[in-house]
């Protein structure tokens, strides 16, 4: 009985890429790397249901910097706060 191979993501996503962009034939690709059919289209299906996801990542960032933009001001000014009451303090006491 023979042991499973493992593939990495940047494989897949070459080999994906490949038939997409028409440099390859699935027939050609699943030969040349001794891929099953189901397993390549598997993939395929995986990445066109997943694509989306990239612009989402975009906007999840932009939405998280302008999150830590705004912490970073919250912080600032609670910093010149305190600066200010300790500076209070020390001329009350």
């Amino acid at each position: 009985m023979g042991t499973r191979r493992t593939f990495t993501a940047e494989f897949k996503t070459e080999r994906v890429l490949e038939v997409l962009t028409g440099d390859f034939t699935p027939a050609e690709l699943c030969r040349r790397h001794q891929l099953s059919p189901q397993q390549l289209a598997a993939w395929k299906a995986e990445f066109l249901a997943n694509a989306s996801l990239v612009f989402q990542r975009d906007r999840e960032s932009e939405v998280l910097a302008e999150r830590v933009h705004e912490l970073e001001r919250v912080v600032g000014r609670l910093t010149l706060e305190l600066d200010a009451a300790k500076k209070v303090s020390r001329f009350l006491s």
